[in-house]
């Protein structure tokens, strides 16, 4: 029978053939932990990598509209929104703490969205603020580029969504609209409990003086 590498393949192993066994007791621990860390960095390099090849093209390209968007729609007419939401008058009240913080987390993104609250007197920046600071994690479902840097907020419970077979879109529209409703609650309450503590510092000032 000619000698061919296939032939070594099936040849039985000696059995002087000498083997390995893995470690024990405190050097089998240190090699357990030595494959669990590179372990973790290697799941993390597998995550990195389905991001760059899935939501990372989507978010640069999301910012580039956004930021075209900007330049055509102008940004003092942005700014021009927050010189309106500060007039008083319940009216306001859902441009105050609805259309506003929705356009600034839109355009402005998290953190600079809470830049708009430079246009409200100090009374309204508590409340519009609360109410920015709840939509950063609402709006990622349908636009991730608003808050980028927290999106595996949204991804986690898309996550367990897409394993029960269930469609996230769904999920992102519910979970805007709940945001929606969630903000003008808390703005209209923040403002409420503002409104009453400015009244009692001022009762309080008068006092003392």
């Amino acid at each position: 029978m000619p000698f061919t590498p296939m032939a070594l393949a099936v040849l039985p192993l000696a059995a002087d053939t000498p083997t390995v066994d893995p470690p024990t007791g405190v050097f089998g621990a240190l090699a357990d932990a030595a494959n669990w860390f590179i372990g973790l960095f290697n799941a993390g390099g597998e995550v990195f990598l389905g991001l760059v090849t899935g939501i990372i093209p989507t978010l640069i390209v999301l910012l580039t509209f956004v930021n075209a968007l900007i330049r055509m729609i102008g940004p003092e007419r942005i700014d021009k929104l927050g010189e309106v939401a500060a007039r008083p008058g319940l009216q306001y009240y859902p441009v105050r703490y609805l259309l506003l913080p929705v356009l600034s987390v839109f355009f402005l993104t998290n953190p600079m969205a809470y830049t708009m609250g430079r246009f409200l007197p100090e009374k309204y920046k508590p409340a519009f603020y609360d109410s920015a600071v709840s939509f950063v994690h609402p709006i990622t479902g349908i636009f991730p580029h608003a808050n980028a840097g927290e999106l595996f907020v949204y991804l986690g419970i898309a996550a367990g969504i897409t394993t029960l077979g269930l469609n996230t879109s769904d999920l992102a529209v519910r979970y805007l609209i709940v945001g929606l409703v969630v903000i003008f609650i808390r703005g209209v309450l923040t403002e409420i409990i503002t409104t009453r503590m400015l009244a009692r510092r001022t009762s309080n000032e008068e006092v003392a003086a």
